[in-house]
């Protein structure tokens, strides 16, 4: 694995996920200032993930036909600028059309960033996508202390510092991916002889569809979870349990930045025990850990619940992606794109329902609805075979 790069596409991730991570924090602001209800912030998050949930297969499907590499930093400047329009206009629509750039910009990176990865990480393939995963994970978990620190001191024109971040991190990856894809294709060349000895010839690689389409359920409706509790756990503290705004947004950060140690202790943990056991364990211990919020009216639970719930979500992470593409080798761009991009976009096209749910039943009933598809996620995570791994393969082929 080449530590070096690996930890540079991870910061790549980070920087495209802190305006996303963002969002979330930066709802309540709106429903304060703008006087949106539930079901309007809840389109916001739709916009966030509506196109992105098609862009990002698309994306992934064109990075097993051709390399793109300045994709990458494209990504993170239209995520984080978009972003940081966000807050500097008063236009409903407006708002809702940047936010939809924004995740698009994300949708861009995701799949590239993933493939990248893949040909950066060697034998430990959970445990680079892990590294890869905690980048996104701190971005998710230092959008929302930045979103907040910014409205706070400049009003919701704060937003803009997420522009100049972006900015900064594109142009960072457009100086480093050239000399990146340089080394890469270096070490191939100098390795082309063991290559040829130990590598599974792609036609002997086989795309298993239909348990792809079983992972891809999973997908969905943990996407559903993630993007409800994103959504709504800022939004529940305020209006059940009574914090403020400020103290509500931190709680999204404690459940990130616990969800950036748990995605590396998952991705090392899956290279040991398997990745579908991490999966299954991992989603059945989601189900009691949300259903447990739902039932709590006192903030200092519902905070204490953030680390076993941060666990349970982010753990299985980087082992659903090398799941996705075990069951596509043949596909592993388009693989990527749909475990990757599905995970934190899928979910917020059901987001507007569930909003509408929550101005007609609360938001208690909210989490329980939440409850009920972490359950779905879990039982689909039975009905997954184990994979193949291609070190099975090789040795039938040798």
């Amino acid at each position: 694995m080449n530590r070096k790069y690996v930890y540079v596409v991870a910061l790549g991730h980070f920087f495209c996920d802190i305006g996303m991570g963002a969002l979330p924090a930066i709802l309540p602001f709106f429903i304060l200032q703008s006087g949106m209800d539930y079901r309007s912030v809840a389109g916001l998050m739709f916009a966030s993930c509506f196109l992105s949930s098609v862009v990002q297969p698309t994306f992934g499907w064109l990075a097993d036909r051709t390399s793109k590499t300045w994709l990458m930093p494209l990504g993170i400047f239209l995520s984080g600028a978009a972003m940081g329009l966000a807050g500097l206009f008063e236009n409903y629509w407006a708002i809702f059309a940047v936010v939809t750039v924004s995740g698009i910009g994300s949708a861009i990176f995701h799949p590239e960033a993933a493939r990248m990865i893949h040909k950066l990480s060697g034998a430990k393939r959970g445990t680079a996508l892990s590294i890869f995963s905690v980048g996104g994970n701190g971005g998710f978990a230092v959008g929302p202390i930045i979103a907040v620190t910014a409205i706070t001191a400049f009003g919701m024109k704060g937003t803009a510092v997420f522009c100049l971040l972006a900015l900064i991190m594109a142009m960072v990856l457009l100086v480093i991916v050239p000399k990146m894809k340089a080394d890469i294709a270096k070490a191939s060349l100098s390795d082309v002889s063991t290559a040829e000895k130990v590598a599974t010839p792609k036609r002997d690689l086989q795309n298993d569809w239909p348990s792809f389409a079983r992972l891809t359920l999973l997908i969905i409706f943990s996407s559903i979870v993630i993007c409800g509790l994103r959504s709504f756990i800022p939004l529940y503290l305020v209006n059940v349990t009574g914090l403020s705004t400020t103290a509500a947004g931190s709680a999204l950060t404690l459940l990130f930045m616990f969800g950036v140690v748990t995605t590396l202790i998952g991705g090392l943990l899956a290279d040991k025990i398997g990745y579908l056991k991490v999966v299954q364990m991992s989603y059945v211990l989601l189900v009691p850990m949300i259903g447990l919020l739902s039932q709590t009216t006192n903030a200092f639970i519902c905070y204490a619940l953030m680390i076993p719930i941060g666990f349970a979500m982010f753990s299985p992470f980087s082992s659903v992606v090398v799941l996705g593409q075990n069951y596509l080798a043949r596909s592993i761009g388009f693989a990527s794109g749909v475990t990757l991009g599905l995970t934190f976009s899928v979910g917020g096209i059901f987001i507007p329902f569930i909003g509408g749910f929550a101005d007609n039943y609360g938001l208690t009933a909210t989490m329980e609805l939440l409850t009920a598809f972490a359950l779905f996620a879990a039982l689909c995570s039975f009905l997954l075979p184990k994979p193949v791994h291609r070190e099975v393969v090789q040795a039938k082929t040798m």
